[in-house]
């Protein structure tokens, strides 16, 4: 385990004593103050390390977010930009965007700042712009992507099988930008038990025992068990399986029974990403994680960002399962969009 790493975050607070009442000119002309301005300097110490929990992601884009705003745009967006600077080390970082696309910042990607990347999308076609945009206009939060680490100091995006799940906190700056960062799936740690979230290894489990139990017990009978809110299939935390063909057509589901046999390859899920599609090809090049929306029945079908993890079964079908961003983040989730 890499050591932790100290960012002492420098905010310099002007505080300037107040007009009296009246003290305007008849011109309009705010007159000068007599007063001297007191400059104080409030210094945070932020903990970073490879492994962090989803409050002390928090804590850490709050901390870049007061930064940005007492330093200003020009040094906030310098700052970011460097690979050895106070808000980034190994694979925590800071990157920043306005809100046309436009990336500001980022210390491991120079090359990209000035480019619209508002149509980026991962490597399975997760709208990563569009997420993160909704995100910060909604006064910041968490979302969740597929994302190569850091490797010899930059990052390949065109490795399309070196990206991985990230849990992304984004933040508003003000009307004109905003910034994120986050923290791979597999370095996040529950505050609590200071292990991985458990619902993403009860997904994995999941999915392996659905394959196990297809192939034991054949293809009619996986599809009667799959479609079984109760079955056996079905957690005990309310996960469940889905099975498709490699056409997009769906074969079972315990929450779309009425669905069960119609082509849904084209369908769209929240920020107009092809989630159907994506699953598939996920499926075909031989399983993995997607991230996409979906509705949770769990909070009144509302969509929300999906973890997902397929598996092929053979050579004519596919089943998967997934976790919903507020499993992760124990915070309501549900998009608007």
């Amino acid at each position: 385990m890499k050591k932790p790493v100290f960012f002492l975050v420098s905010v310099l607070v002007i505080l300037a004593a107040a007009f009296s009442a009246g003290c305007t000119s008849g011109d309009d002309t705010v007159p000068e103050s007599t007063a001297t301005p007191v400059a104080t300097e409030s210094v945070e110490a932020v903990q970073l390390s490879d492994k962090m929990t989803v409050g002390e992601m928090t804590e850490f884009m709050s901390a870049a977010v007061d930064y940005a705003k007492t330093a200003g745009k020009d040094e906030a967006l310098a700052v970011f930009g460097k690979k050895d600077g106070k808000f980034s080390s190994g694979d925590i970082y800071v990157y920043a965007y306005d809100y046309n696309g436009t990336l500001l910042a980022h210390p491991y990607q120079p090359e990209l700042v000035g480019t619209d990347r508002s149509d980026w999308t991962d490597a399975r076609g997760f709208p990563f712009y569009k997420a993160s945009e909704y995100v910060a206009k909604s006064d910041g939060g968490f979302v969740a992507y597929l994302y190569p680490r850091p490797e010899g100091g930059s990052i390949d995006e065109s490795a399309k099988g070196d990206y991985v799940p990230k849990i992304g906190c984004v933040m508003p700056v003000d009307e004109e930008w905003w910034i994120g960062s986050g923290i791979y799936l597999s370095d996040l740690i529950d505050a609590e038990t200071g292990e991985a979230p458990a619902a993403t290894g009860e997904m994995i489990e999941l999915v392996e025992s659905g394959v196990a139990y297809a192939l034991e017990n054949g293809k009619e009978a996986a599809f009667e068990a799959i479609s079984d809110k109760g079955g056996v299939l079905v957690d005990e935390a309310g996960h469940y399986l889905y099975a498709y063909d490699y056409n997009g057509t769906l074969l079972a589901h315990p929450h779309l029974t009425g669905k069960i046999g119609s082509d849904l390859i084209e369908h769209e899920g929240a920020f107009g990403e092809k989630d159907i599609r994506m699953l598939v090809s996920a499926a075909a090049d031989g399983g993995g994680y997607v991230v996409f929306s979906w509705p949770n029945p769990d909070n009144e079908d509302k969509p929300e960002i999906k973890i997902g993890y397929v598996l092929p079964v053979d050579d004519e079908w596919w089943l998967g399962s997934g976790v919903y961003l507020s499993e992760i983040t124990g915070a309501d989730e549900a998009l608007s969009v």
